[in-house]
């Protein structure tokens, strides 16, 4: 969520909806790992889980510590101007790799796959067949969640394009980033 708003304050609905796609990507990854059994080598093996783990946590604190590097080159010279990191708007590929790097860096996806599709597969129901039915249910959930979530944020980046407002929510953002990916790697 914090990088979906932090690219749609800098890009705008476009920016926000390709990093949404892409986090839905990245379930999409997720959700076929766990329907082929694959999730199940992952919770298995606590080393490939603790990898997996810490991957996903060092990408999160180096989206944050871009957006803080962002934010405090933006202070230099005039005191509202912005960094061009910050002015220019994202680019669509560079948003939906966010996206996809950041769902598929967390295993705890993986786990959600493995721990609920199980549940809704009645007895005598192909497990494989009803995974993927599920799944495709939660993706489709997903990618219209992101779509209003998308258009919201898009509309909110307008309403707060003033370049101190930008700056801030840069730097909150940053933080947060950096704050989630210190307490996945601690988790």
């Amino acid at each position: 969520m914090a990088l979906v708003l932090r690219n749609g304050v800098r890009g705008g609905t476009a920016a926000a909806w390709w990093t949404g796609l892409g986090c839905c990507a990245g379930i999409a990854v997720h959700a076929l790992a766990a329907v082929v059994g694959l999730s199940a080598l992952l919770a298995a093996s606590a080393t490939a889980f603790t990898v997996v783990k810490l991957a996903g946590a060092a990408y999160l604190v180096w989206l944050g510590v871009q957006a803080l590097w962002a934010a405090r080159h933006g202070l230099r010279g005039v005191q509202a101007s912005l960094t061009d990191a910050v002015k220019e708007p994202m680019a669509r590929g560079a948003a939906f790799r966010q996206g996809v790097l950041s769902n598929i860096l967390n295993p705890k996806i993986a786990l959600l796959f493995l721990t609920l599709l199980p549940q809704f597969v009645a007895a005598g129901e192909s497990r494989m067949a009803t995974s993927a039915v599920l799944a495709a249910v939660f993706l489709a959930l997903a990618v219209a969640w992101w779509t209003v979530f998308s258009v919201l944020i898009g509309k909110l980046g307008r309403l707060l394009s003033a370049p101190r407002v930008k700056l801030a929510l840069e730097r909150l953002t940053g933080a947060v980033l950096v704050a989630l990916g210190l307490r996945v790697a601690l988790d």
